[in-house]
């Protein structure tokens, strides 16, 4: 069994302001240090339950986050950004059996936490097929792609909800819930203990059962924060223009979708 690990930092028990996840201020060193610890939960609870290879993305901000030496010696860990439209499942495949998704968080707009964006704060809103998506969204899409179940997420509670409602088979761990500007957590150590726990059942249970029936075809609507932003992202061959802050993309591929995704952000 090969199993798939896509880790950020925002979903991280804990973890409520944005200090804490900037590697420049001094409140992140205790944040990367409990994201690696959950990561490193996950991976144990994949071997536990039988995976021959786990693989990590450090998939936050400048993706040098996780502590290597913290990981179990068996876990191959991706750092840093290659540029790929699969970003934060850099090197995922049809050879992978399940996706984690450990330490994300409410998509922007849900209300759910202080940390809540979808992708990067000149995004406002993503939508897709029309409904509000989340960076989990993505993800889950992306596996189901290549036939990779995704079977468990951690991280905030409106994220874990968002989840269970896309896909009804996975499990979930909310590490904890956002009220305004604060958080309510549960321990570090619980959060690890759940999360490994949670991860060698995953694994037991029917793979099959958490893969997304993907449409015939997908339209992104990229809701920018500034119309200068939008404008620019525009001009991607087959966007379009759909209000000064919005640009939407359709086709029927979702490879080619995550490509546009890549440089329309960049508008």
């Amino acid at each position: 069994m090969k199993v798939f690990i896509s880790a950020d930092i925002e979903g991280v028990t804990g973890v409520t302001t944005w200090d804490e996840t900037d590697r420049a201020k001094p409140a992140f060193e205790p944040a990367r240090r409990q994201m690696t610890a959950e990561v490193a939960a996950a991976c144990e609870g994949a071997f536990a339950a039988g995976a021959d290879e786990v693989w990590v993305k450090d998939a936050h901000a400048s993706a040098l986050n996780l502590i290597p030496e913290l990981l179990p010696k068996r876990a191959e860990l991706i750092r840093g950004w290659s540029g790929h439209p699969l970003s934060m499942l850099q090197e995922i495949d049809d050879h992978f059996d399940a996706l984690f998704t450990i330490g994300y968080h409410a998509r922007a707009g849900a209300g759910a936490s202080p940390l809540e964006h979808t992708f990067s704060g000149q995004l406002t809103e993503v939508r897709l097929n029309g409904r509000p998506a989340s960076e989990f969204a993505f993800a889950a899409h992306t596996a189901s792609s290549y036939g990779v179940s995704t079977v468990l997420i951690s991280g905030d509670a409106g994220i874990c909800a968002e989840a269970s409602d896309l896909v009804p088979g996975m499990a979930t761990v909310p590490v904890k819930r956002g009220i305004g500007a604060s958080t309510i957590s549960i321990h570090p150590q619980l959060a690890c203990e759940r999360i490994r726990d949670t991860a060698e059942a995953a694994l037991s249970d029917d793979l099959a059962a958490c893969r997304i029936d993907l449409p015939d075809r997908f339209a992104i609507d990229l809701v920018f924060r500034r119309q200068a932003q939008a404008y620019g992202a525009s001009f991607y061959p087959g966007a379009i223009l759909t209000d000064p802050m919005t640009v939407r993309y359709e086709c029927a591929n979702w490879f080619e979708l995550l490509c546009a995704m890549r440089f329309m952000r960049r508008g």
